[in-house]
């Protein structure tokens, strides 16, 4: 049994992690730090800076996760940025942001970093799917709105599920690496 450390209070993302990691018998033990997130266009470059900052905070391996959302129609807005975004916008103000777009595609890059103070493995993989036309589900705003494969993430998250199988989620590729790593070192 191998045991990862996973810089978060986030319960869905512990939820989610779990979910994979347990196929590879891998125990994902959550630990708080306290991070200061910074901004930067670049959403890769939040989760290398989140990733650095977690593991000196916690003196061994760890792994972080960092989520950018991108609607296509807005230019890419609101990328990186999505964590204060979705505090500060309704699921209506998404939906009202939308009006009179025909393209109404949404995606979201989950990227995964493994740190362990001297070398960064990095695990990134992009969702496609469309903002609703409607609020559907529970959870955040953008939860509410972002449809994939004819569900919300709030309709899953309603449903006891998570956006994605974990077999087709970037956990799952993280899992495999990490049994990998641990069975070998």
């Amino acid at each position: 049994m191998k045991v990862i450390k996973f810089a978060t209070g986030n319960q869905r993302k512990i939820a989610e992690a779990n979910a994979a990691c347990k196929d590879f018998d891998i125990i994902v033990e959550p630990v708080k730090v306290k991070i200061d997130e910074i901004q930067h266009h670049d959403p890769l470059e939040i989760a290398l800076h989140k990733a650095r900052a977690a593991q000196q905070a916690v003196g061994e391996p760890v792994v972080v996760t960092d989520t950018s959302w991108n609607i296509s129609t807005l230019n890419g807005f609101p990328g990186g940025y999505m964590k204060d975004v979705a505090t500060w916008f309704s699921a209506e103000d998404f939906i009202a942001l939308m009006a009179g777009k025909s393209d109404r595609t949404i995606s979201f890059t989950e990227n995964i970093i493994y740190c362990d103070g001297e070398d960064m493995k990095v695990f990134s993989d992009t969702y496609e799917g469309k903002v609703a036309d409607s609020p559907r589900g529970e959870g955040n705003s953008i939860e509410l709105v972002a449809e994939f494969d004819g569900k919300t993430i709030g309709e899953r998250r309603s449903e006891g599920g998570f956006s994605h199988d974990p077999e087709d989620y970037i956990w799952y590729q993280f899992a495999q690496w990490f049994r990998g790593e641990a069975s070998t070192g």
